[in-house]
């Protein structure tokens, strides 16, 4: 399958495309197709491909800049099993990362690199190398894909471990004021505080002074219902 023949089979409206576009705020095209309708392409392409061709696939819809293509490219990697898991899959939404230019695609991407992630915690050791990057969206990235550590209400050592480690990451981004680094430290201890409360309320109390307002909010939103 090619990357044209999946584009073209996914249709545009182009009064819809005009108004993601100024929803989105990134300068890139648009089809105006809705999730709904890349979720059904993106299960049938899935079930006629082999791995090597969806890996193919995915990075050549990620190659044309086109939103939905991008969005497309990423759903076609979120597995929870990939067999083999070799690094193939985790290689190619990692590459993706640096470009990450706006919310939307950048979440696509990261429930992609959650799987592959939880498939293989020893890709941590990468992850921890984007908080130290230049670019936002990357620094941002590290937290959003590491979400899955927010959800266990008994986590065995390894997986308090590396929730420590994450922690760590988001205790250094306190006083980087920019809004999605503040808000996905804010999301990350929102999600966690529905499993263990006592751990950030603590990290709230350490950390609250350097944070947004807004984040602390978020952070403690679920406590506070």
């Amino acid at each position: 399958m090619k990357a044209a023949d999946a584009i073209a089979a996914l249709g545009a409206d182009p009064v819809k495309a005009a108004e993601m576009a100024q929803y989105h705020k990134v300068d890139r095209p648009y089809l105006g197709v809705a999730n709904p309708d890349i979720d059904a392409h993106v299960k049938d392409w899935r079930a006629a491909v082999d791995l090597d061709t969806r890996i193919a696939l995915a990075r050549d819809l990620w190659d044309n800049n086109i939103h939905e293509a991008r969005i497309a490219a990423a759903k076609l990697l979120t597995q929870a099993r990939i067999r083999p898991d070799d690094r193939a899959a985790w290689d190619l939404i990692a590459s993706w990362v640096p470009e990450f230019d706006g919310w939307a695609i950048a979440d696509h991407a990261s429930i992609a690199g959650q799987k592959r992630l939880v498939a293989d915690p020893s890709r941590l050791d990468q992850v921890e190398s984007w908080t130290r990057s230049d670019h936002m969206w990357t620094r941002r990235a590290a937290l959003v894909m590491t979400l899955p550590w927010t959800k266990q209400n008994h986590p065995k050592p390894a997986e308090l471990a590396a929730r420590e480690r994450v922690l760590g990451w988001a205790a250094s981004y306190t006083t980087d004021h920019a809004w999605f680094i503040q808000k996905a430290i804010g999301w990350w201890l929102r999600e966690l505080s529905k499993h263990d409360p006592d751990r950030v309320r603590a990290f709230v109390a350490d950390h609250a002074a350097a944070m947004k307002p807004f984040a602390v909010k978020e952070a403690l939103r679920q406590l506070m219902s």
